[in-house]
């Protein structure tokens, strides 16, 4: 006799994306704090080829490969989406998302906009959430505030910034990250919304 497979929904991937500045990885590291949104989303863990900053670590925070391994695996067909950002190389490892996708997990990318564009090119079904500041001179602001850059990569982040401001059109949910706990709250809000009718679909 056999049994009946329970059919496992396919999980539902969230696009967290914005300028430079905006605070999209502030946001999704306060989202995954969340206990209750925690409980409901996996994260992916993007690849880069960038030295790891003071704090991070290699698998938790990124994938940290060597230019040599980024472009072996980027041949292999390893990434989804990868891209160039000034001297270095991020990606989104295809088979880490597929596999919680396949598994009913729901996945919160944190990424670029141009990665961004290219994950909602193969994912139709991907819900959208673009991160802006108030205007461009707040995040011109935010940008200085970092200090870790020469006068010139301040000035391409910047005129960077102000290109993938005017994507914002192309997303189906925009979030202002003027006061943090009110932007986070605005995601949960969008997050437990798409994921109630994806329960009811």
């Amino acid at each position: 006799m056999n049994k009946k497979s329970v059919k496992i929904k396919k999980g539902k991937v969230f696009v967290l994306s914005g300028p430079s500045g905006a605070g999209k990885t502030t946001l999704h590291k306060w989202l995954l704090k969340n206990k209750k949104i925690a409980k409901m989303l996996v994260k992916t863990v993007s690849a880069t080829t960038r030295a790891p900053r003071k704090g991070e670590k290699d698998g938790r925070d990124y994938l940290f490969f060597s230019k040599k391994e980024f472009f072996h695996r980027r041949e292999i067909g390893y990434f989804l989406e990868w891209k160039k950002v000034f001297d270095n190389y991020y990606g989104t490892p295809k088979k880490l998302l597929e596999d919680f996708l396949k598994k009913g997990k729901n996945v919160l990318l944190c990424i670029d906009v141009k990665g961004a564009k290219v994950v909602m090119k193969q994912k139709k079904e991907a819900v959208s959430i673009f991160v802006k500041t108030k205007n461009m001179s707040v995040l011109r602001k935010r940008l200085e505030d970092r200090g870790s850059e020469t006068i010139v990569d301040f000035q391409k982040r910047v005129q960077t910034a102000q290109k993938e401001m005017k994507e914002v059109k192309h997303y189906q949910h925009v979030v202002i990250n003027d006061v943090l706990s009110v932007a986070v709250k605005k995601i949960e809000t969008i997050i437990l919304e798409e994921l109630k009718k994806k329960q009811e679909e």
